[in-house]
């Protein structure tokens, strides 16, 4: 069965995604990630926290050497968190909206990637520490599809990104967007998550986790994926921009502001630069 993440709870971050990371928690959306407006980490469950530990990251030279496991049991299920230093211990009660410590910037990232907290649900019976096991997750917002006709300015960058101004948030802070499946004028076929296609599978969320129904996926105008319910295999897609070769395009759900990401090392746009984004 899936977990369904409130409502109040997912408008305490200003982003989330289901399956923007290559780690094995995220298949078919068992794992959320939770984006924070600040350092602080406010707890997206209410329970008894069980155990605090810290854990080995992969070795990166943006990254802190450690990370952190947070196990809070719900009552129902058993939350797993990561990425959070705890300012709790063992035995504290948190409710949702606490604050749990202070986001880090763990190895497991890839360098484009902002801190944020990674949650799953497990059943008391199963093992905690390993890294697969949990259960299927949903949100109860409704996430507005943004057509995208694969243009856009540079409005923010980073060493490896830089984010365009489109497709712009109507309404920001409001409620939560993400890219369309479709062309420029069809925001019918649900939002497009996920790491396209440097990760081996995506999302297409507003679909119930159990359906088994086969859709394309289209961004820009191409065809990039078939979804299964709601996972996608990517085809073989190389994505460009302004003609050459990036990594590919970081997608999400966000409320605070939107805009397609760009990633990969490649990357050395600058603000106020015209960008046309294609997948082949």
């Amino acid at each position: 069965m899936a977990v369904t993440l409130p409502a109040d709870v997912c408008h305490q971050y200003d982003r989330f995604s289901l399956y923007n990371s290559p780690f094995v928690a995220h298949d078919d959306g068992r794992a959320i990630d939770l984006y924070p407006s600040g350092a602080v980490a406010p707890s997206p469950v209410a329970g008894t926290v069980v155990e605090t530990k810290q854990v080995r990251a992969p070795p990166q030279p943006y990254a802190a050497e450690h990370d952190y496991l947070l196990l809070i049991d719900t009552g129902e299920w058993m939350a797993r968190l990561l990425h959070v230093e705890p300012s709790v211990v063992p035995g504290d009660e948190v409710g949702v909206g606490d604050p749990l410590g202070e986001t880090v910037r763990a190895g497991f990232f890839a360098p484009w990637v902002p801190d944020h907290v990674h949650l799953e649900y497990r059943d008391h019976e199963t093992n905690p520490y390993r890294a697969d096991g949990s259960e299927p997750l949903a949100v109860a917002v409704d996430v507005e599809p943004l057509p995208w006709d694969g243009t856009g300015t540079v409005v923010d960058t980073g060493a490896t990104w830089a984010r365009l101004d489109a497709p712009a948030h109507p309404a920001p802070g409001e409620r939560f967007v993400g890219l369309a499946n479709g062309g420029p004028d069809d925001g019918r076929g649900g939002v497009v998550d996920g790491g396209l296609a440097h990760y081996d599978a995506g999302g297409l969320l507003g679909h119930s986790p159990s359906d088994a129904t086969e859709r394309a996926v289209v961004v820009a105008g191409a065809p990039v994926g078939t979804a299964t319910g709601r996972t996608v295999a990517w085809d073989d897609v190389t994505v460009l921009a302004n003609g050459d070769p990036i990594t590919g395009l970081a997608l999400f759900c966000a409320r605070d502001r939107f805009g397609v990401k760009l990633v990969g090392d490649g990357v050395d746009f600058q603000e106020g630069e015209d960008v046309t984004v294609e997948c082949r």
